[in-house]
Parts: structure tokens; sequence; C-alpha cells
């Protein structure tokens, strides 16, 4: 009896980690020369269904909010408040990206790509992120998320990947589907895959 409670216990804790996505360290190096990402810098709204791997989204993320020295990002934040999160909407669930962790915490199970924006692309995109501002840090979200938007197509323009940033959503609707505090409001979308 109490191995098998133990292995109940044991088989239930592995399953609530799992659902967390540990990312591979990124790839920092490398990549597009910034003069030719920026002349390939574009919005597209066609993108394949094909999953992104998770070495890419380890890049991306990194390259978009990550961490380049011990307590300083890849994008700057006004009064470093560092008043945003990102958010990954994915097939799977939903995904808080702690970058000091290099891991997507998965928030909310389930497929609820089709709520992050009111265009049909953003259901069958495979991967929409959301940026999630704090604020009660009272900080420059809209200024800030701008920088982290380029940061991601310049990503993509590097590896050749479809983005296209977004504001056109319902935010209540995003706050529900991503399970967010008070506090935390969704201020921007981006939308990112390979090209169809």
């Amino acid at each position: 009896m109490k191995k098998s409670v133990l292995l109940a216990g044991l088989f239930m804790a592995l399953s609530v980690s799992a659902q967390d996505i540990v990312l591979p360290k990124p790839v920092t190096t490398g990549g597009m020369p910034l003069m030719e990402a920026l002349s390939k810098r574009s919005s597209s709204r066609e993108f394949s269904t094909a999953d992104l791997d998770n070495q890419t989204l380890s890049n991306m993320l990194w390259a978009a909010w990550g961490f380049n020295r011990s307590d300083k990002r890849t994008a700057p934040s006004a009064s470093n408040k560092q008043e945003l999160s990102l958010y990954v909407v994915l097939k799977s669930g939903v995904y808080y990206y702690d970058a000091k962790a290099n891991k997507l915490v998965q928030k909310a199970q389930g497929d609820v790509r089709g709520k992050m924006g009111k265009q049909n692309f953003v259901a069958t995109a495979p991967v929409n992120i959301v940026f999630v501002e704090d604020k009660s840090k009272q900080g420059s979200g809209a200024v800030d998320s701008g920088f982290i938007s380029q940061n991601i197509y310049l990503f993509c323009a590097s590896e050749g990947l479809a983005t296209v940033v977004r504001a056109f959503f319902d935010a209540g609707v995003v706050k529900e589907a991503l399970k967010l505090d008070e506090n935390m409001q969704p201020i921007l979308t981006q939308t990112v895959g390979k090209k169809k």
C-alpha cells in the first residue's frame, strides 16, 4: 500500500513538472549581420502551421527579452522598471517565459491561440507572444514592448521566419485565457511561425 501511494505521488509530481518546457541553452552568437536583417525585416500574415522547435523558441525568446548580463535584458526598459512579461501561447497551452531559468512555465492547458486576436491566422500560427504589463510597476510598457517586438522582428528576419506585431485583440478575452492577475494587462501581441 505504501509503495503504491509513494509511486502515485511520484507520478503526480513528475506530471506536474512535465507541463513546463525547459528550453535548451540559447545560441547567442552568429546569425545574419544587423544591416542585412534590417533590410529583410518585414511583417507577414501568412504562416505555416508547423511548430517551431524548442531551440528556435529559446533563441527567439532570449533575443526578445532574455538576460545578456546578470541583471540586464536584451531589450531596454525605461527606468529599468522591467514591467513586462512575455506569455507564449502554443497549441499545448499558455506559458510564462521565465528568462532567468530559460524555461516556459505552463499557466494553462489547451489550445487558446484563437483567443489571442481577431485575425484568422492567429488560431493556426504556431506561436503567439503576448506582452503583459505589470501596472503596479508604473513603467512604460507601451514603449518597452516596441523594443522587444523589434528584437523579435530582427531575429525572425535573421532566421527566415514570418512575424507580425498585432494590437487587434480583445484584452479581456486575452487576460482571461492567460489567467492574469488584476494588475497584469496584455498590451501587445506578436505572431511568429515558419513562412507559408
